[in-house]
């Protein structure tokens, strides 16, 4: 039987952004930078705070299939990397036309790149998916 890590891994309903006010309000009032295959808008939480995601993928992308891969991908870089920000915050994630076809690893060092460019990720080291 494995060990269980001492941070929680899960991904639960209150960890997601659903409301389209919450949205258009992050990407209104918040910061936003593209690397690779990802937008992501966010704005800071006060401390306490659980971090939160959303996802957007257009038509553009793909089919069903293709949209409902990369929703999957983005959600679990999250999911694996929610707990090394600096501070909690609303997070969404858009999904560009090139994430079509690229792997878990791609979408994750796309993430991370993204995330360290912004000032988002503590200084430790941080998990990866694989």
């Amino acid at each position: 039987m494995a060990e269980e890590p001492t941070t929680r891994l899960r991904f639960r309903r209150n960890a997601r952004i659903r409301l389209g006010k919450d949205f258009s309000r992050i990407r209104q009032k918040g910061e936003r930078l593209v690397a690779g295959c990802i937008i992501a808008n966010w704005i800071p939480l006060p401390a306490g705070s659980h971090s939160r995601l959303g996802v957007v993928t257009s038509s553009k992308i793909g089919n069903a299939t293709v949209r409902a891969r990369a929703r999957r991908l983005l959600r679990e870089t999250f999911r694996v990397h929610q707990h090394d920000f600096v501070r909690p915050l609303d997070l969404v994630l858009v999904a560009r036309p090139s994430i079509a076809g690229r792997k878990m690893q791609d979408v994750e060092r796309d993430f991370l790149t993204l995330c360290k460019k912004a000032g988002l990720l503590k200084k430790t080291e941080s998990r990866s998916c694989g």
